[in-house]
């Protein structure tokens, strides 16, 4: 029998106690990101090493996130959430204490591994504790945390750098994930689910862990290793399609997968995933985007870029709650069809962005892109959810966040790069319109003689406003082509088929508190 929805106060602490956690997990996958820099040098190690503390926790956290429904079976979804979140605290303390950068990292792996099941299983025990008719508002308020921890990140990461030890990125864990586990366990200990000792799929989990770490570390790796011209890189990829390819076939015809694909032959859940990853991968790559041309070509610090960044969660606080409240009454497709085309605006604005903007706009268009925000995470998910048994919830959720974090990965690499690609093109281009015969370079190089600035002096300034001209135009294509696939995703939702009857949540009944 299904678990009985929780009431009153219980339900807010249970609330609370989920979305510390995912909060917590969040935020460190962006926490460390603005503060290798600080901590390579601390533990005598290159910038380049120190991205190692970045890929190890990526490689293991997207390994870990798609097994979390076979596992939670084998052990129950409250026993494997308590585990992984005191995990996850213990190896936070651990990367804190770490005497050198192979320590780090060894934890980095250990920590990114056990917080796989925390996001996944946070959704599954929150529908599980609200009645259908909240089952919305549930989502809402747990994608608010999703949405605001990564803003949070680069801000609390570059002041933490600045003004502490960089130990206290990871040690800040400690007693969010203390009160979290104190609250589920006290809340949560008589909700276990139904719990099935099914056989290990030992086939399956090694092509997992073979193809997916390949994938991860490909992505992290590639741009700086020049893509494919890298032996390394064309043997990642080699080992990842072909093990992932594997899986696929493998996974389809064992009575116990290790990851469930039959999933995908529901059709809104792959409308939905699909969807989703795809409007994440390009949300994610922009997020990733706007910090690195603020700091680099405009000079902005990481906390001023951080703070530029910010204004995009403050109306998904506000709007989230109230499409979760009447998502039961509303077409989901309309509120997705709303969000895409918001996103696909805000993306358009920002083609025209240049060197001479200000503070302010660049985060008008953050702010506005709130409201597409909230209506993109929540929907999607209750679309890719909806009509699933309670016993499918967490494999499903697991599914869904493995290709939400692996699109967020890809769009990460395929933005970057091609946005320093294209930067070289119109360097090239507007290279070849400097001439001493041009009457506008001349202008220009008399009025910086006459400025005091040497040949040399006056040369330089000339190529630096080239490679800024160049990195804003290359940024501007990447916004514009991201606002044309936005209005292509708009089309892609409506392939989804009403109702949306709200997701399943447990498997017994509620054992008394």
């Amino acid at each position: 029998m299904p678990l009985k929805p929780l009431e009153g106060a219980r339900r807010v602490w249970v609330t609370l106690a989920l979305s510390l956690a995912v909060f917590m997990q969040v935020l460190d996958t962006t926490i460390a990101n603005v503060a290798i820099p600080t901590i390579a040098g601390n533990l005598g190690a290159s910038a380049s090493q120190g991205t190692w503390v970045i890929t190890s926790f990526a490689v293991a956290n997207a390994i870990a996130i798609p097994i979390t429904g076979w596992l939670a079976k084998r052990l129950g979804e409250v026993r494997l959430f308590l585990l992984s979140t005191t995990g996850f605290v213990i190896t936070s303390w651990l990367c804190g204490i770490a005497p050198n950068l192979e320590a780090l990292i060894l934890f980095r792996v250990l920590q990114g591994a056990l917080a796989g099941p925390m996001i996944p299983l946070s959704q599954s025990l929150l529908l599980a504790s609200y009645p259908d008719e909240k089952k919305g508002m549930a989502l809402a308020l747990w994608s608010m945390t999703v949405i605001v921890a990564p803003i949070f990140g680069p801000i609390l990461g570059g002041w933490i750098s600045d003004n502490w030890h960089w130990s206290w990125i990871f040690f800040i864990n400690v007693p969010i994930g203390l009160a979290a586990i104190a609250i589920s366990w006290k809340e949560l200990k008589g909700r276990e689910t139904a719990i099935t000792a099914q056989p290990i799929d030992k086939i399956g989990l090694a092509l997992l862990v073979i193809g997916v770490g390949a994938l991860q570390i490909m992505l992290d790796r590639g741009k700086e290793l020049d893509w494919f011209s890298s032996g390394e890189i064309v043997a990642l990829t080699l080992v990842a399609v072909i093990a992932l390819a594997y899986l696929v076939v493998w996974e389809k015809h064992n009575p116990h997968p290790v990851v469930d694909l039959s999933l995908f032959r529901h059709r809104n859940f792959s409308v939905g995933v699909l969807c989703l990853s795809v409007g994440f991968m390009l949300y994610f790559g922009t997020v990733v985007l706007m910090p690195l041309l603020l700091q680099t070509q405009m000079g902005y610090t990481a906390t001023q870029a951080g703070l530029a960044m910010a204004p995009i969660g403050i109306l998904p606080v506000i709007l989230s709650p109230i499409i979760g409240k009447n998502a039961q009454r509303l077409d989901l497709r309309w509120i997705v069809t709303a969000s895409f085309l918001i996103f696909a605006a805000c993306f358009y604005w920002r083609t025209t962005f240049n060197p001479q903007m200000d503070f302010a706009w660049v985060v008008w268009p953050q702010f506005i892109q709130g409201i597409a925000v909230a209506g993109f995470f929540m929907p999607l998910t209750m679309i890719s959810l909806a009509g699933l048994r309670a016993d499918q919830i967490a494999s499903a959720s697991s599914l869904s966040n493995f290709m939400r974090t692996l699109s967020g990965s890809i769009g990460t690499s395929l933005i970057t790069t091609g946005w320093e690609r294209r930067e070289a093109v119109h360097h090239v281009t507007l290279s070849s319109q400097i001439s001493v015969y041009d009457p506008n370079t001349s202008t220009a190089l008399a009025q910086m003689h006459a400025a005091g600035l040497s040949q040399q002096q006056a040369a330089a300034l000339i190529a630096q406003d080239i490679t800024r001209q160049g990195f804003f135009i290359s940024a501007n294509e990447i916004f514009w082509l991201c606002s044309i696939l936005f209005i292509g995703l708009t089309l892609l939702v409506w392939l989804a088929r009403p109702p949306f009857k709200p997701a399943g949540g447990g498997a017994v009944v509620d054992a008394g508190h």
